[in-house]
């Protein structure tokens, strides 16, 4: 510091930009292969340490629970959703899922005698497995399934009919909402700041959240959990928390800590779909708000480690689950402005790409 207070500014820039470059040096030499790369981050900077650890202690959660949760199974609901997928496959195959229909069936059985495990998702489970059972060549199936699969699985719906299978897209909902009213919807969504004090209603919030469910999710894993501050003193403490609230945290009525939980996937290459799922999860909820008249702000949530290790402590994060996002809610002043935030163009966002004017390796 005295360093910093004494020395002239001339030195200072000259010192800035001696280490400018040097830093530069450095970055170019590591970044020349993945193992110079992996030093890098080895021996220079810490800045992956904490993703390291919490993709390896999600690996072994997997493991050690196969997925399986207190109501709902990771599991099986991804492999049900392969299933789906198989089913509607032009043409259908005459079997196919043998490499995990096993293990489906057993997590499937396995979910039945927790008393605990969401009934919808059971449902759900066991009329897809049905229709599996009637749509494939049964004789292609091995015994020991077949074995499992009558004893396990009724493979006769309710008044012969499935209501949780896929279906024809000519059946699906429609609705009424055209590209201008969705327009007009999209651009009434700001990001507000400035909120009326009054509290945020928790039916309204559940009924947004129930919409953003909807979200596409690889594999339907959904491993997302919007967790929902509306009460003091956390409230105000989780608020000052992200580095984009300065000069507004007082006034957030109510905060959504959005965090994605990495055990759901067992193996790293996984490691980015929290942020991706519970992105487009977020917006739903957004879109949603809008329509029930509240406002919202998605708060940048870099990953700085003092602050992920505070977040972590005030909510009780395992190591396995990383904060995604913060979502500021609440009534919006009439009379507080937003910032105008001019958005590029299609021109500018688009790059049609064809044969000329890609790189093809052969």
């Amino acid at each position: 510091m005295l360093i910093k207070k004494y020395i002239p500014n001339s030195i200072k820039l000259l010192l800035l930009g001696m280490s400018t470059k040097i830093n530069l040096l450095l970055l170019s030499f590591f970044s020349l292969s993945r193992f110079s790369s992996s030093l890098y981050y080895c021996f220079f900077s810490q800045q992956f340490s904490r993703e390291h650890q919490s993709v390896l202690k999600a690996r072994i959660t997997y493991l050690k629970h196969q997925g399986g949760g207190d109501n709902s199974s990771v599991l099986l609901r991804r492999n049900i959703h392969r299933i789906e997928k198989g089913l509607i496959m032009q043409p259908q195959k005459p079997i196919f899922a043998l490499n995990y229909i096993d293990e489906t069936i057993n997590e499937y059985v396995k979910s039945c005698e927790n008393t605990e495990h969401d009934k919808e998702e059971l449902l759900w489970a066991k009329e897809v497995l049905s229709l599996y059972f009637i749509s494939i060549d049964k004789c292609l199936l091995p015994q020991k399934i077949k074995t499992i699969f009558e004893k396990s699985i009724e493979t006769k719906p309710e008044n012969n009919i499935f209501n949780n299978v896929p279906y024809a897209f000519a059946d699906k909902i429609k609705s009424d909402v055209s590209f201008e009213q969705f327009s007009a919807l999209c651009h009434q969504r700001r990001s507000v700041r400035w909120f009326q004090p009054k509290q945020v209603s928790r039916e309204l919030l559940e009924k947004a959240i129930n919409i953003s469910s909807t979200a596409p999710s690889a594999c339907n894993r959904q491993p997302f959990m919007f967790n929902i501050i509306d009460q003091q003193p956390l409230l105000s403490t989780l608020a000052s928390l992200p580095i984009g609230t300065t000069g507004f945290a007082h006034n957030i009525q109510c905060l959504i800590v959005v965090t994605g939980n990495l055990s759901y996937y067992p193996t790293e290459r996984d490691r980015h779909l929290i942020y991706i799922d519970s992105s487009l999860a977020s917006m739903q909820f957004m879109l949603a708000l809008e329509t029930l008249g509240l406002s919202s702000c998605a708060l940048n949530w870099p990953d700085i480690e003092r602050l992920e290790v505070k977040i972590s402590q005030l909510l009780s994060l395992p190591d396995t689950v990383r904060p995604t996002m913060l979502i500021a809610v609440g009534y919006a002043q009439t009379q507080g402005k937003i910032p105008y935030s001019h958005k590029k163009t299609s021109q500018q966002l688009i790059n049609y790409i064809n044969h000329e004017n890609c790189n093809s390796s052969k």
